[in-house]
């Protein structure tokens, strides 16, 4: 079965569940085998590493780590609201994103 995300690279989304819970943040990367987002300063980790080649010098790295995708709802940008959407096929025969909301296009 084929993952049905309709959230794409550089939307924004909020969190709906877990420890960063109402932040708003833009989609970074998507990961589609594991169902997972990576979003800009949501679910930061903070990761201790030695000095190497390419960090010099060492110590303790912060980074977005992959959130569920099941645990963020699309912002629509018209209403500023978590949305969910539909997808509708217009008379050119593209299909584009729709807020159910407002009815707003979401893709641009």
């Amino acid at each position: 079965m084929k993952n049905k995300c309709f959230i794409r690279k550089n939307d924004k989304v909020k969190v709906i569940s877990g420890k960063d819970n109402g932040k708003i943040g833009k989609v970074l990367k998507i990961i589609r085998k594991d169902k997972r987002l990576v979003i800009e300063n949501i679910n930061i980790v903070k990761r201790h590493a030695k000095p190497s080649a390419q960090n010099r010098q060492g110590g303790i790295i912060e980074s977005e780590a992959p959130i569920s995708w099941s645990s963020v709802m699309l912002m629509c940008n018209k209403c500023m609201t978590p949305t969910r959407i539909r997808m509708k096929i217009l008379e050119d025969g593209k299909k584009m994103r729709v807020c159910i909301k407002c009815s707003e296009v979401m893709d641009a």
